[in-house]
């Protein structure tokens, strides 16, 4: 035999092997779902499209309007006929004119609720204190600087103190100055020159009641790692040693309302937090108490004849009358004389009706 691989004479010849591949890919063509959801969105948008024909044919302008507000809520005020007040499709747009005591026109519902308008002679007695104190603010800061001026080794460090009138009160800023430290680098110890301007200031603060908060500063130059200070303590142990520096010239512990340190988050000089008269102490003479603004609890709070508004408003009764007027978009509303009975605490009626007799 020439070669082992050579076929005998009578031996058959080999079959040949066949591979058939069948890919299942699900099912595919009208079998498969994708139709299903895009039908679905067809569908969905159909029914709201006719939904809205609907409304727009079955109700009145006023009750659009309605509609309108409850989608885009606007500003609620208390009396009947605006901005919503009387719950859904029961008031008016951001179109309709508003009814608001301001002289504001249209499409400005949300701003014109004005402050402190539920007891003017509240108003008018914080106004008088506050005209009080800004006259008292005013001979403090001519005192202080009259101090200074008529005090050869104190002149220099006019520029070192600035006066502000805020919400807080009237504001005295000790600056740091590139000639000029409060403390010792990186430390809370008060340094003379800081001290005796601090006496100046102590001696003409002690002649008037406000209380006073002490605040401490600084610039945003970061501590090195590995140290047990950084900016936030460091403000605040500054604080508390002008503070300490206070009590020791004349002003009584029970006038401190506040000492706190704000590191750098209140900058003096707002587009440089690493410039020098960031570093500084606030001591602020506070408004008398009735001068004082009212905080944003006391300000958002209704007046008393609202809130006796509101409760009459929000009775189950009040509540359920309204939801079922408002719905009542083809003006079938309740028979003459039917009163709702028995509603349920959510406002909804429960069902029964009753006739007057």
């Amino acid at each position: 035999m020439a070669g082992g691989n050579k076929r005998a004479v009578n031996e058959p010849e080999p079959r040949p092997i066949i591979v058939k591949k069948i890919i299942v890919d699900g099912h595919g063509g009208h079998h498969g779902g994708a139709w299903k959801v895009a039908y679905a969105d067809f569908v969905t948008a159909m029914m709201a499209f006719f939904l809205l024909m609907w409304l727009l044919g079955a109700t009145t302008e006023q009750q659009r309007k309605g509609l309108a507000d409850y989608f885009t809520p606007t500003l609620v005020e208390l009396k009947e006929g605006s901005a919503g007040s009387n719950g859904l499709l029961g008031g008016d747009s951001m179109e309709g004119k508003e009814n608001y005591p301001t002289s504001g026109g249209q499409g400005n519902l949300a701003i014109t609720i004005p402050k402190d308008t539920g007891n003017p002679d509240k108003s008018k007695e914080r106004a008088k204190a506050r005209e009080k104190d800004s006259t008292q603010f005013k001979n403090v800061k001519a005192q202080i600087e009259a101090k200074l001026a008529s005090n050869p080794a104190m002149r220099k460090f006019a520029k070192n103190i600035r006066f502000t009138e805020t919400r807080e009160g009237l504001r005295i800023d000790l600056i740091d100055q590139a000639d000029f430290a409060m403390f010792g680098m990186g430390t809370d110890r008060l340094l003379p020159q800081a001290r005796a301007l601090v006496a100046e200031v102590a001696k003409v603060i002690a002649g008037v009641p406000n209380d006073v908060i002490v605040r401490g500063h600084t610039d945003g130059l970061p501590y090195s790692s590995g140290r047990n200070m950084n900016n936030w303590l460091l403000s605040s142990t500054r604080a508390e040693a002008t503070r300490k520096a206070f009590s020791e010239l004349g002003i009584p512990n029970n006038r401190f309302a506040k000492i706190e340190g704000v590191a750098d988050r209140d900058p003096y000089v707002a587009g440089d937090i690493y410039d020098p008269r960031n570093r500084r102490m606030s001591v602020i003479l506070a408004w008398s108490a009735g001068a004082a603004m009212p905080d944003e609890a006391e300000m958002d709070a209704p007046a008393p004849e609202d809130k006796a508004a509101i409760a009459t408003r929000d009775t189950p009764k009040s509540v359920a009358r309204q939801r079922m007027d408002a719905f009542d978009m083809g003006g079938t509303s309740l028979p003459t004389g039917a009163v709702i009975s028995n509603a349920g605490p959510s406002g909804m009626a429960s069902g029964k009706m009753a006739a007057k007799h």
